[in-house]
């Protein structure tokens, strides 16, 4: 019978579970807990394993245990670097063989970045090569928050790799997408399967639980805030208008399949309209149409993003005219919205809108609200905001300038360094900073600063915010601990020691010398 090992996810097609030897498959993820998950599930479904790490001691990855898996390991450190990447292969040949059982290999997205396109190809053609001549199955899981790259480099891969999936985190359950999967003669593609954490691993999601889509018995009415037609009366018997949004959410809570449509006049109605578009999604099902229009500009994409996410199908913008508003609205008929909504709102909010201080900060927090935004791996990489230095014009000094910056959104934070105004722009997009800052400052921002330097890549910011923090010598003096740089505690029990059946460490180094 020909060798297979299983990947250990639960309640899910047999095909997509199963790792064919020889064999090769990738799975990525942008949260580095859920990789660490899913590799200790995968060894507790094996016999024998070997387990590299190319980031941090292997040890470590097992922790806590797995639930079973082989009673001992070997465990390889590999140097996060270029050329141990180059010489895996031959450290491969060397060392593993197909009494190794699966070869687990887990990195962080980063360090391919080092590899150039070419020298990834080269990489990936000799390792299956390779693989295929000594029977052995390699699986590869990579987490970061670039993984996007990696994952679109990849996907032109498909003689090389016999699977590769990614695995999204989505609040309250997770998706599990596969790009392609090859597996006891079968090839499956293009399958997504939602998946909930019961007992310290991965399971399908029982599809009875999706959202049914309900009857369509009024799909042709239209129930909206009268504002949206800009003072026009109802276009037909099918629309009824009404004076406010509360009152247009109170009468969609009996609709099926209507088309509800909502204003948005002010930022900092957002919140209440996200709750009520999340309660209508949840409760009425996927048949229910919803439509924001917005009256004056407001919404940041974040905005938006959290406004999709709580189960909207269309936002009309304020530069839309009604003719355009009314093709939107033809556009979203008949849709079905196929989107997973969290079920907590709560968690939605605080992952999409992060930051919940505006205004001046003290150098330390402002620098540590910044770093915490950037480490949200579910923010779009790179475009998270704008950090902007700002230099006061010879005529005025900065502490003046900082009486005249009234930031008013969420996110938008402000402090001072030497000379220079520092400016963090939450979810704020390149093309709007002028209208950012004309809206932050109460005097036209062209005549109170002399330059200005902006910092929009992640890597830039965080970069940035370190250097401000080390440099300047208010921040090496008094470092106070404040609320947002601290981490949130939570309280762990011990992990019991290993018993015979859990894996025991043989650390070993791929240049072949051995240590405990």
């Amino acid at each position: 019978m020909k060798k297979h090992y299983a990947l250990g996810l639960q309640q899910i097609q047999q095909e997509l579970n199963t790792l064919q030897n020889p064999g090769f498959y990738w799975i990525t993820s942008q949260r580095q807990e859920d990789a660490r998950t899913l590799l200790r599930q995968v060894v507790s479904q094996q016999k024998a394993a070997t387990l590299i790490s190319a980031d941090e001691k292997p040890q470590a990855l097992l922790t806590p245990d797995p639930i079973g898996g082989p009673a001992r390991m070997p465990l390889f450190s590999l140097p996060a670097n270029k050329r141990s990447l180059k010489q895996l292969e031959s450290d491969f040949s060397r060392v593993l063989n197909s009494r190794s059982g699966l070869v687990i290999f887990y990195s962080n997205a980063a360090l391919w970045g080092k590899l150039s396109p070419d020298e990834l190809t080269f990489w990936l053609k000799r390792m299956r090569r390779l693989l295929s001549k000594k029977q052995i199955t390699l699986l590869m899981i990579t987490s970061g928050t670039s993984i996007i790259h990696l994952r679109n480099h990849l996907q032109g891969y498909f003689r090389q790799l016999d699977g590769l999936a990614h695995l999204e985190f989505q609040q309250d359950s997770w998706h599990y997408r596969i790009n392609w999967w090859y597996a006891a003669d079968k090839l499956l593609a293009d399958r997504a399967i939602r998946l909930s954490y019961v007992d310290n691993q991965f399971i399908a999601v029982n599809q009875a639980e999706q959202n049914i889509p309900l009857s369509r018995n009024d799909e042709n009415q239209f129930l909206a805030q009268e504002g949206v037609l800009e003072g026009a009366p109802p276009l037909s018997a099918q629309w009824q208008l009404f004076s406010d949004n509360e009152s247009v959410f109170s009468r969609a809570q009996q609709a099926n399949a209507a088309t509800v449509i909502f204003t948005l006049v002010h930022n900092q109605d957002i919140n209440s309209l996200a709750t009520m578009v999340h309660s209508l999604r949840r409760s009425r099902g996927s048949a229910l149409k919803i439509v924001v229009r917005e009256i004056s500009t407001t919404l940041r994409y974040s905005d938006e993003r959290l406004l999709l996410a709580c189960g909207l199908n269309a936002i009309v913008p304020t530069a839309a005219s009604l003719s355009r508003f009314l093709t939107t609205l033809e556009g979203v008929q008949g849709q079905q919205f196929s989107r997973h909504v969290p079920a907590n709102l709560n968690t939605l909010m605080q992952a999409l809108q992060p930051l919940q201080q505006k205004g001046y900060l003290p150098l330390d927090a402002f620098c540590a609200a910044v770093q915490q935004l950037m480490t949200n791996t579910l923010l779009p990489e790179n475009d998270k905001g704008l950090m902007v230095a700002l230099r006061a014009v010879p005529q005025l000094k900065p502490e003046q300038i900082l009486t005249l910056c009234k930031p008013r959104r969420f996110g938008d934070l402000v402090t001072l360094v030497n000379d220079r105004i520092y400016l963090f722009l939450s979810s704020c997009r390149f093309n709007d900073l002028d209208i950012a800052l004309k809206s932050i400052f109460s005097l036209p921002h062209d005549e109170l600063f002399s330059n200005r330097i902006v910092w929009f890549e992640d890597n830039q910011i965080v970069s940035e915010a370190d250097k401000i923090r080390q440099l300047t010598p208010v921040a090496q003096r008094d470092r106070q601990a404040t609320p947002l740089a601290a981490a949130p505690v939570s309280t762990q029990t011990a992990a019991p020691e290993r018993g015979a059946q859990t894996p025991q460490p043989i650390t070993l180094n791929l240049d072949g010398v051995s240590h405990q």
